[in-house]
């Protein structure tokens, strides 16, 4: 397994927030073209990095800061889960599977597919239903941000909940305990 260590994030600049979301959009057409390091980096950052340098707070908000998500990466070169304190990429397959994330054929051309799984062992105190609504909720605020990231960043993107999730659960080899919630499709816009 080769890990992909990112580029430190570009934390200032960009887009402004008004002009982020006045061109955020759900886009059913990509290029394969693949995204840059940078480009990748700062969308995972923005998605559900650390917004302080001591590794306590997210970009975007969980129930009770409990971080019970883990963005699982698929790329061409691989599978990979998001090491935000460590800015990079840590692969847990070698194989491109893309395409298990795919049940609408205009996601299997993008170059880029984010799995969010959430470990409901995290999330305790709660009823079962409570605990889904927090995974649903947290997993809508780290969508919102792969949004307005990969709008920023001038990519394309759409959240997906169309997705056979046991068997995908069951080729990442997760817990009962992880759930699947969304996943978000990104890349270049393919007019």
């Amino acid at each position: 397994m080769i890990d992909m260590q990112l580029p430190a994030p570009e934390k200032e600049g960009g887009m402004t927030l008004r002009e982020t979301l006045s061109k955020r959009r759900s886009v059913r057409s990509y290029l394969s073209d693949p995204i840059p390091l940078q480009t990748l980096s700062n969308l995972l950052w923005g998605a559900w990095g650390f917004s302080n340098s001591n590794c306590t707070r997210r970009t975007a908000p969980s129930s009770h800061n409990r971080q019970e998500t883990e963005l699982y990466i698929f790329l061409p070169t691989g599978v990979y889960i998001y090491d935000a304190a460590a800015c990079c990429l840590k692969q847990i397959m070698e194989e491109d599977l893309r395409a298990a994330t795919c049940q609408q054929e205009y996601a299997e051309k993008a170059p880029l597919q984010i799995a969010l799984v959430s470990d409901t062992r995290k999330i305790t105190g709660k009823t079962p239903q409570g605990v889904i609504e927090a995974v649903y909720a947290n997993a809508g605020f780290i969508c919102q941000n792969i949004y307005l990231a990969a709008t920023a960043e001038g990519l394309a993107t759409v959240a997906r909940a169309m997705v056979d999730k046991p068997a995908l659960a069951a080729l990442l080899h997760l817990d009962p305990a992880q759930i699947i919630s969304l996943v978000c499709t990104a890349g270049y816009y393919g007019g």
